[in-house]
């Protein structure tokens, strides 16, 4: 049966399968069985059927699929074995036989699944090469254009497709309109409920802070400057611990840049947020003790085990030791106050 008139249409396939990378073979298999779904939708059948289309010529056959049997009870499903012999000598009692049929108009609507098929498979197409482009671009910073800014949820045109950014996400010190360019932090790619990609942005967590630093500093992107740890309190405070092996590179220096200018390029991005560099070291006394500067630290007791430490500063420190709502120095240890 000439379902479709198939030249065209193998070719359309080839075509994809070259192009898109679709396989013919899967376009075959999806367009069979779509074929089987609209004739069964047209034709109010409860018949078992299948659809059969050659991969060269592109003919589709449909068939119905009969239980041998002895005694038939039901037509629709069962053929009688002597019956069965006139197709085929072979088969037995138990077996199936395959029953060619050519209903009126099944032609058309064969032309017309087929079409449909290709449509359908060619946007699914579209959209897992969006999903894998932008899943492997995972842990990067995208930009794009606000397209819906509320308090739950900001949507972003990211071109090909759109980003979201949820509430806990965003920067609670910002407030975002329709139209702004902004950038963010590529967490994750998901499938909506549609199957379209959606990426979900921060510009709330610690490793967007991270990847401005590698935007802004050649030698942290080189490796010549280790991140070696980020703590943040999103809009108010960033601390960033960094490392060089190298003796001659000042790591805090060459972050903060001449005149500051390399990290105000970061607070200029991150609308003010106040960020402090400290320099990275494996003793824990010490490393503590910079985190807490310009605080005049007196002693720092660190508890390994247990993940604790306790810093001892002068009376007239502790304000400064602590930072406003203790966001200074919460994240890395505890203040005690020097007793007289």
């Amino acid at each position: 049966m000439k379902a479709i008139d198939n030249k065209e249409l193998i070719l359309a396939l080839e075509e994809l399968e070259s192009e898109k990378g679709i396989k013919k073979a899967y376009l075959i298999e999806a367009i069979e069985q779509a074929l089987v779904t609209a004739y069964k939708r047209n034709f109010d059948s409860a018949e078992n059927v299948k659809v059969v289309m050659d991969n060269q010529t592109g003919e589709a056959h449909l068939y119905a699929v009969k239980e041998i049997v002895e005694i038939v009870e039901d037509d629709k499903l069962q053929i009688a074995l002597e019956n069965a012999k006139k197709i085929s000598k072979k088969v037995e009692i138990g077996d199936t036989v395959d029953i060619e049929m050519v209903p009126k108009d099944f032609g058309r609507i064969a032309a017309q699944t087929a079409k449909q098929v290709i449509i359908q498979k060619l946007r699914e197409a579209e959209r897992e090469v969006v999903f894998t482009e932008f899943n492997d671009r995972k842990g990067e910073i995208v930009t794009g254009i606000v397209q819906k800014a509320d308090t739950n949820i900001v949507v972003m045109d990211l071109g090909k497709l759109e980003g979201v950014m949820p509430q806990k996400e965003q920067i609670p010190t910002e407030k975002y309109c329709v139209n702004d360019k902004i950038r963010g932090y590529v967490q994750d790619v998901v499938k909506g409920a549609k199957g379209n990609p959606q990426v979900i942005v921060s510009r709330a967590c610690s490793e967007f802070v991270r990847r401005l630093f590698e935007f802004e500093i050649p030698e942290i992107y080189e490796g010549l400057i280790e991140i070696k740890s980020v703590s943040r309190d999103p809009g108010y405070r960033s601390k960033v611990a960094v490392y060089s092996t190298n003796p001659n590179i000042d790591p805090v220096g060459s972050c903060v840049g001449q005149k500051g200018v390399r990290i105000q390029n970061i607070i200029n991005e991150l609308n003010g947020e106040k960020i402090d560099v400290i320099e990275w070291n494996e003793d824990p006394s010490i490393y503590i003790a910079a985190a807490l500067l310009p605080a005049q630290v007196l002693a720092v007791d660190v508890k390994e085990e247990e993940k604790f430490a306790q810093v001892i500063v002068p009376d007239d420190q502790l304000s400064l030791a602590i930072g406003k709502s203790r966001t200074k120095c919460e994240t890395c240890c505890k203040i005690d106050k020097l007793e007289d």
